[in-house]
This record gives structure tokens, sequence and C-alpha cells, in this order.
């Protein structure tokens, strides 16, 4: 566990090691966000549904590739009532 300490303008060095382990860089952007008396650091991502982490990048078929397949075979559906209501 590290220590750090908030400076006049109230900057916060992140350790080395955090920053290795999360492959931070500077110019990175993170989001800080409160959770009730724990305060957590987020990537911002650019491309979130390719950087994204967490259950929905093991392995195996992706939920996000389901919705959008399940939303395309849903417009096709679609326009083939709006052919034949012609």
């Amino acid at each position: 566990m590290s220590v750090v300490k908030i400076s006049q303008k109230g900057w916060v060095v992140i350790p080395a090691e955090l920053r290795r382990r999360y492959g931070w860089k500077p110019g990175d952007r993170l989001r800080v966000v409160d959770y009730g008396g724990i305060v957590s650091l987020q990537p911002v991502l650019e491309n979130p549904e390719e950087e994204g982490w967490g259950s929905s990048k093991g392995p195996g078929r992706s939920l996000l590739a389901a919705l959008k397949d399940a939303k395309e075979e849903e417009r096709r559906l679609e326009r083939r009532r709006a052919k034949a209501r012609r």
C-alpha cells in the first residue's frame, strides 16, 4: 500500500508501481469516481467497445457482438416487412 500527499494545487502523484501495472502514461485521462468514501481512478476509454475490460472481454462470444447481430437481424426483418407492405 502506498501513501501519497496532496499538493497545494490538489495534485497527487500516482506511484510508479501502479502506473506500470495499469499502463498509465503521461497524458492519459482518468475519471475520478467517488463511491461514498472510496475514490477510484478509471481510465477514460476512447473506444469503450474495443478497449473495455471485465466479464464482457472473456473468452467466447462477445455480448456486444451478439447485441449488434440481433439489432442487425431486427433491421433486416423490418426492411422485409416494409417491402411486403408495398
